[in-house]
């Protein structure tokens, strides 16, 4: 049994019209959304065996949250610059080159990536995976490589938003 929980980036800012997209900020309230949405998790979860992220600053940020919380040793955070793509190929390959002793991983990824990969890979369908959602996905597999689409025997195991921790008056 292989598990991935797939975490959009938190919100980012478009304060700064002269930066490259790969180099924008996470807002405040991505900041709080990433501490938030990472105590959550680790309330539900054991920590992963692997934590992987895009290269864009939003969501290595967002990784660092999430590894520090989990007391992830920062110096074992994987950065992949593939991932800052926003297909789901490059998602794809990374889980699918993931290492067979690695049981779980996380990965810090963009829009449209993720929301094509948790459609193609979990039984249950998600209109859109909102800024620093969590989608768990688990797999009767015994080598990550396995993974495939077309005989898709993921679980989606958790369907995690920040929405769901903030009243009406909040949004």
């Amino acid at each position: 049994m292989k598990t991935v929980y797939i975490v959009r980036h938190a919100k980012s800012s478009w304060k700064y019209p002269n930066i490259k997209d790969e180099d924008r900020p996470l807002k405040e309230r991505g900041i709080l959304d990433a501490n938030l949405m990472a105590e959550k998790l680790r309330e539900q979860i054991e920590k992963p065996d692997v934590f992987i992220t895009s290269s864009a600053n939003r969501a290595l940020h967002t990784a660092v949250i999430f590894s520090n919380t989990f007391k992830y040793p920062l110096a074992n955070l994987q950065i992949n610059k593939s991932l800052y793509s926003f297909s789901d190929g490059y998602l794809i390959k990374t889980i699918k080159a993931l290492d067979d002793s690695f049981d779980s991983a996380i990965i810090f990824s963009h829009d449209h990536g993720i929301n094509t990969f948790v459609n193609k890979f979990g039984n249950k369908k998600i209109k859109h995976v909102s800024t620093t959602g969590i989608i768990g996905i688990q797999f009767d597999i015994k080598h990550w490589k396995n993974l495939n689409p077309d005989r898709s025997n993921g679980k989606t195991i958790l369907i995690d938003f920040p929405k769901n921790y903030k009243s009406k008056k909040a949004l």
